[in-house]
């Protein structure tokens, strides 16, 4: 099936934190606390008018005076206040959603696989053995004081450069991560949370995509 004629379900929302609970047979189950939704649809895109089906979800509160002109028309257009967030799902079925329609948490079930894509905590900067894993230089006598650095990053005469993606030390974290199957642990409609099993990317109150798994493990 190709990936623009699959039924994707999508939704914004934020990082609470992590828990654990006991499942039915007694197991404890770690699990990340989504707060999803509620969502809006502020814009529906279909093949005929832009050349592919998605539609566009936004999320959080903002005043309007702190939304551009051009934007308020955008969401004065889907009967919507503005939304801090928005996102853009593809999915076959985008004809089936209506502008300011609210989708909730209750688009998914439990045990359902998903994808959650999130930004990773900012470690500022780090060297190459906390950003890369690499293990040091040796310990021992005749090594000069230098046991956290890299080692060699190239030769001198030839090719005279460092190439190109050289793992170096540098800015670590900051940077959009996807966690692929995840199954949904429990839904809890009433309060709009999703209940994740294990963990997910960014910090707490970071905000997250959630949407259906587009690898779905066998």
């Amino acid at each position: 099936m190709n990936k623009n004629e699959r039924n994707t379900k999508g939704l914004l929302g934020r990082k609470l934190g992590m828990t654990q609970f006991w499942d039915a047979d007694n197991k404890v189950v770690p699990v990340t606390v989504i707060q999803a939704g509620p969502c809006v649809v502020t814009q529906v895109r279909t093949p005929d008018n832009d050349g592919y089906a998605a539609v566009q979800l936004g999320f959080g509160q903002i005043k309007a005076k702190s939304v551009t002109m051009p934007m308020q028309g955008h969401f004065a257009k889907a009967s919507a206040t503005p939304r801090r967030h928005l996102v853009e799902v593809r999915t076959a079925d985008a004809s089936n959603y209506k502008l300011g329609a609210e989708v909730t948490a209750e688009i998914f079930a439990d045990q359902e696989l998903v994808d959650v894509i999130g930004v990773t905590k900012g470690k500022g900067t780090a060297g190459v053995m906390k950003r890369h894993g690499f293990s040091g230089l040796g310990a021992g006598h005749g090594v000069h004081r230098k046991h956290r650095s890299p080692g060699s990053i190239g030769e001198c005469s030839t090719p005279s450069r460092i190439f190109k993606g050289m793992r170096m030390a540098g800015h670590m974290g900051v940077q959009r991560q996807t966690v692929s199957n995840l199954k949904i642990a429990r839904v809890d409609a009433e309060r709009g949370l999703i209940l994740v099993k294990g963990a997910i990317p960014g910090p707490k109150n970071g905000l997250v995509v959630v949407r259906s798994a587009v690898k779905r493990s066998v």
